[in-house]
């Protein structure tokens, strides 16, 4: 037994080794900083998101604010009406466009999961451990007025959330069996061909998917079981655990659990995440809300350290950058407005009206940032774990958030550990999903090459826990990021036709309720 651990180590050292050759001068040019100050510098993608974000939250007039009560009346299905059933042979004259694409007119008003499961198959990829671990970084940099800016940015990226997801739906794709192909493949693809840049779009289309199954890989996976194997360890005992050193078999366990839930695709993930999503949410807020009402004398308080903390330039430069850099890097940004992997979970909605689902899809950032990581920051400064200028690791930032919970209920930590798994696995499901999408684009969608893009997602599983993290962030992170490029030039290009799904939508939505 200790001649196989010897070796495994050893094979650990050497993936470390290649992963960090292979991926060295791609995260340099992915991470390339624009100084600020003499000694803090902010990554040019993450520069393209904030412009972004910011530039369609005043393009579309704040939908990510007025929107917001539309989307929720949405998901709660009180305009289900509008749809029909969900279903339609062949497009009424009232819905057919000069303008809109032959290859998207047959499946419109098709899909194969409702809006609610959309939303939490997709919220399931983003809610995750960037939520637990990224906060607590973020806050060691820039203080409790991180929190502010975090928050900012969840708002904003409320509005890409939009725009992405309203045009994967409008230029989604389906095969003779009704499943749906969309995506920022799709609206690359076929949204410039309208626009005449046929070839730009195929161009675009053919680069995200190859960093989306990237990114499916490392961030959606390897990341993922790489840091609930980490706190799964610690608490079971940490070097004295019964899993110590072990990290391939507990891959191995979610490899199996990830398999059995992805072979049956979007319908049976979305079928789990519809269950998981608001179980490992509600698991997790209930311990972070028990933290808030014991020390809830001291809310007030933390809430104008957050306030002030905005306000200094520590909370400024330290706060904002930290966020961005620390916090949103984890995860994909933690609620990956901008990079586009959303659109393709939203993509299988039932629903005829693109803009139905983007709507509802910009609740994810609301879910994500604005509540989950401020909880998870009031927590962590009420009980006084943040130490400003303190640079933790990933690890350092989920064992801080365990000791935050552990100072109110000693056993919260095990509550956490499983919270965590909960998060790995949902995400991990989600992103094999996106992956998957990305890798039929290029390859086609034969079920040999189907299982193949599976076989080699649940073998990165394994690999992801037996590795050291910093190659995983390092590899899942550029990955991820390089996606916002095309993604966001088709964004820019594409947003006035996600203007007119939103006019032709709420046109329907005021004669419904004039109606009633």
């Amino acid at each position: 037994m200790h001649i196989f651990l010897s070796s495994q180590q050893t094979f650990d050292q050497k993936i470390n080794e290649q992963f960090s050759e292979a991926t060295s001068w791609f995260t340099n040019a992915i991470f390339a900083e624009i100084p600020l100050t003499d000694t803090t510098g902010i990554p040019w993608v993450l520069i393209v998101l904030l412009l972004g974000a910011g530039y369609f939250t005043a393009y579309f007039k704040g939908i990510n604010i007025r929107g917001f009560i539309t989307a929720i009346r949405v998901v709660r299905g009180k305009y289900d009406a509008l749809e029909e059933g969900g279903k339609v042979s062949v497009l009424s004259s009232d819905h057919y466009r000069d303008e809109d694409h032959p290859a998207t007119i047959r499946v419109e008003g098709e899909g194969e999961v409702s809006h609610f499961q959309a939303l939490t198959a997709a919220v399931s990829a983003t809610v995750g451990l960037g939520n637990i671990a990224g906060v607590a970084i973020a806050l060691s940099i820039g203080g409790a007025g991180a929190t502010l800016w975090m928050v900012l940015v969840g708002v904003l990226g409320m509005a890409s959330k939009f725009v992405e997801c309203t045009l994967g739906v409008k230029y989604r794709e389906s095969d003779a069996n009704g499943t749906i192909f969309g995506g920022p493949m799709y609206y690359l693809k076929n949204g410039l061909k309208e626009k005449n840049l046929a070839g730009l779009g195929k161009v675009l289309a053919i680069v995200f998917s190859i960093m989306c199954i990237g990114g499916s890989f490392g961030g959606g996976n390897m990341f993922q079981v790489n840091q609930a194997f980490k706190l799964f360890e610690h608490v079971t005992g940490g070097q004295g655990s019964f899993i110590h050193g072990k990290g391939w078999l507990f891959g191995l366990v979610m490899a199996i659990l990830v398999g059995v839930v992805i072979i049956g695709g979007i319908k049976k993930i979305a079928k789990v995440t519809d269950k998981v999503v608001p179980v490992m949410v509600v698991i997790y807020l209930l311990a972070v809300l028990t933290i808030l009402g014991i020390n809830f004398s001291e809310i007030p308080s933390a809430l104008k350290s957050i306030w002030d903390g905005a306000f200094n330039p520590q909370g400024i430069t330290g706060g904002f950058v930290g966020v961005l850099i620390q916090g949103f890097r984890r995860a994909a940004f933690s609620n990956e407005a901008g990079i586009g992997s959303s659109a393709i979970a939203h993509s299988a909605v039932k629903t005829k009206y693109p803009a139905s689902e983007g709507l509802v899809a910009l609740l994810e950032p609301f879910i994500d940032t604005v509540m989950v990581c401020t909880m998870t920051a009031l927590a962590l400064i009420i009980t006084g774990q943040i130490t400003t200028g303190v640079v933790l690791s990933d690890e350092e930032g989920v064992l801080l958030t365990a000791a935050a919970l552990e100072s109110g209920v000693s056993w919260f930590p095990y509550v956490l550990s499983v919270a965590v798994i909960l998060f790995a696995f949902s995400s991990m499901i989600s992103w094999s999903y996106y992956g998957y999408q990305a890798w039929s684009y290029l390859f086609g969608n034969s079920k040999k090459k189907e299982y193949t893009y599976k076989l080699i997602f649940c073998m990165f599983t394994v690999v992801g826990a037996a590795i050291t993290l910093g190659s995983v962030t390092l590899f899942s992170d550029a990955m991820i990021f390089a996606m916002l490029v095309p993604n966001m030039i088709g964004l820019y290009l594409l947003r006035a036709k996600v203007g007119e799904e939103l006019k032709r939508y709420m046109k329907l939505i005021r004669k419904f309720e004039s109606r009633i």
